[in-house]
């Protein structure tokens, strides 16, 4: 079994941020409002045992609308990714994209390759790690994280149920995280 630090590990797990990894509420960026979904430590652990990275992939149109600035994201990310380390848990990087093509201010008004469902985070991974997408997975909980995952040639996309339902990509719908990580297990 690969050791998930050894650098020589080529899958990842993306995790949409907002709905998969804390409960979505709104334009998060104070560490008093996050709550973490259950059961997303376990499958991070999960994953990593199986020679997962773990990559966070998120759009943060809340810094385009001027709602919260980089450094609160940065702050919070920081905050989270500790609270990840204290459950035995790395997270190899965090890509955002703060643009939004129509409620985006001054230069945060257009839209990125890298605002999902562009593909851009996830091939920034390729870039950086050596991801290979085809080996790779991702959760996520809007139709947008899907098609990312599908457009970029991923093995499989889970929609974890709660925001959206009926995307028109392919996915898995599951119900909990702990649907993910036995898919992990039994796919490994």
């Amino acid at each position: 079994m690969p050791n998930p630090t050894d650098g020589v590990s080529n899958r990842c797990l993306f995790l949409d941020r907002d709905g998969v990894v804390n409960h979505e509420s709104g334009y998060l960026y104070r560490r008093e409002d996050v709550r973490f979904v259950p059961g997303i430590f376990p499958l991070c652990r999960c994953a990593r045992s199986l020679g997962y990275r773990i990559v966070v992939v998120t759009n943060q149109a809340g810094i385009g609308r001027g709602l919260y600035s980089e450094e609160d994201f940065q702050s919070l990310m920081a905050w989270m990714r500790a609270e990840f380390a204290k459950e035995s848990v790395e997270i190899d990087a965090v890509y955002h994209c703060p643009y939004h093509p129509e409620h985006g201010i001054g230069e945060y008004k257009r839209d990125h390759e890298d605002r999902k469902p562009g593909t851009g985070m996830l091939r920034r991974a390729v870039v950086e790690f050596g991801v290979s997408l085809p080996r790779s997975i991702l959760v996520g909980d809007r139709c947008t994280d899907i098609a990312a995952a599908n457009a970029a040639g991923l093995r499989q996309a889970f929609l974890l149920a709660g925001t959206e339902d009926g995307c028109t990509c392919e996915y898995l719908a599951v119900g909990s995280l702990a649907e993910v990580e036995a898919w992990l297990l039994a796919n490994a």
